[in-house]
């Protein structure tokens, strides 16, 4: 039985060599498994050192034991890709697609961590994909009555924040040509939000410039300026034709993952993985199968609710590919791809830096 990956992605999909990532998934539950002997190892003071100290043990301790089940389930695959896996192994495997083949990397200092052996590519586009995290920013909101932010949003214009309809919305209401803050709420965009860090780079949303009103297209555009003497990045460059092979790329989304009930996710995943929301990541996947490519771009990088209005970026070329909008556990991510919003009547003249190179298959 296949995994019910939170990405939709069968594992020999994700993984080239299910053996290999089973020996180091094994590795690293021993790691994890290896606990101090006691709490006066760790830092703290008192009760509050020996109660963290409980709570890490125990989440290490857990994901272990889940490594090594989906070690097992991998071993099992290797050998018969039909093999039927335990809940325990499925829940393994699941694990290990997070941390290996589908991770979220926490940015800090605009830079992002030690990336999986699965995904060293991304060391040698580390420069260039610093230069796409800076563009990429958190939708903030004031004089709501339950949200202090709704989502995710990027630059794509000289003073345009791209985002989607449904996050405009928790601040903006009108019809075409006449959009109004919602009376009492006001927006703005944080370029950085990481974790560990009190730093701020906020842009002022000075203008809802419109909304998308086709069901199918989750959109919205912003009008910013700076705060102080703030200067916003030049905009991102965003796909005007279509890649020669759409599906299969190698891509990644930029983000603001949010604690997500709709994915049902069981408490042991929340320990295991000491769940860190609302601050920036970077998500590396592929994009997938689609029914048509000029519609809808699907993708199965790891995301959350918070990320909507993220990029989809091309990895070879760091162009935005797509508006991301959404997903569904157990089926995958969906994107409004951006040659779709060429010739769009809300984005046609409002100056988006579209590029119109072509690109080769090169994935």
């Amino acid at each position: 039985m296949a995994p019910r990956s939170p990405v939709a992605t069968d594992v020999d999909r994700v993984f080239a060599d299910l053996g290999d990532v089973a020996e180091r998934a094994r590795r690293r539950a021993e790691s994890e498994l290896e606990l101090p002997e006691s709490t006066d190892e760790l830092p703290g003071d008192d009760g509050v050192r020996s109660a963290s100290a409980g709570v890490a043990q125990a989440a290490r301790a857990a994901r272990g034991e889940a490594l090594l089940d989906g070690a097992r389930g991998l071993e099992k695959l290797a050998e018969d890709p039909a093999a039927e896996l335990t809940p325990a192994e499925e829940f393994g495997l699941e694990a290990i697609v997070l941390l290996e083949g589908r991770p979220a990397l926490l940015v800090q200092g605009g830079d992002f961590g030690t990336p999986p052996a699965e995904w060293t590519v991304l060391d040698a586009q580390r420069a260039a994909i610093r230069d796409s995290i800076a563009r990429v920013g958190r939708i903030e909101v004031t004089g709501h009555p339950d949200f202090d932010w709704v989502g995710t949003g990027f630059l794509v214009g000289p003073d345009l924040v791209m985002t989607n309809r449904h996050v405009a919305l928790e601040f903006a209401r009108g019809t075409a040509g006449a959009w109004t803050f919602i009376g009492g709420r006001a927006s703005s965009v944080d370029l950085v939000r990481e974790a560990g860090s009190a730093a701020r780079l906020e842009f002022t949303v000075t203008e809802v410039v419109g909304i998308h009103d086709a069901d199918d297209v989750d959109l919205a555009l912003l009008r910013v300026e700076p705060r102080g003497d703030g200067t916003l990045p030049s905009p991102l460059r965003i796909a005007a034709v279509a890649p020669d092979e759409v599906v299969g790329r190698q891509v990644y989304v930029v983000g603001y993952p949010a604690w997500d009930g709709r994915r049902n996710e069981p408490e042991p995943m929340r320990r295991i993985f000491m769940d860190l929301y609302n601050v920036k990541r970077l998500q590396p996947g592929r994009t997938t199968v689609t029914d048509d490519p000029a519609v809808v771009l699907r993708h199965d990088c790891s995301t959350l609710g918070g990320n909507s209005g993220s990029p989809v970026f091309d990895l070879a070329t760091h162009r935005v590919l797509g508006l991301h909008f959404g997903g569904r556990y157990g089926v995958g991510n969906f994107a409004v791809p951006a040659w779709r919003l060429v010739d769009d009547p809300l984005t046609a003249g409002a100056g988006l830096n579209f590029d119109d190179a072509l690109v080769s298959d090169q994935r």
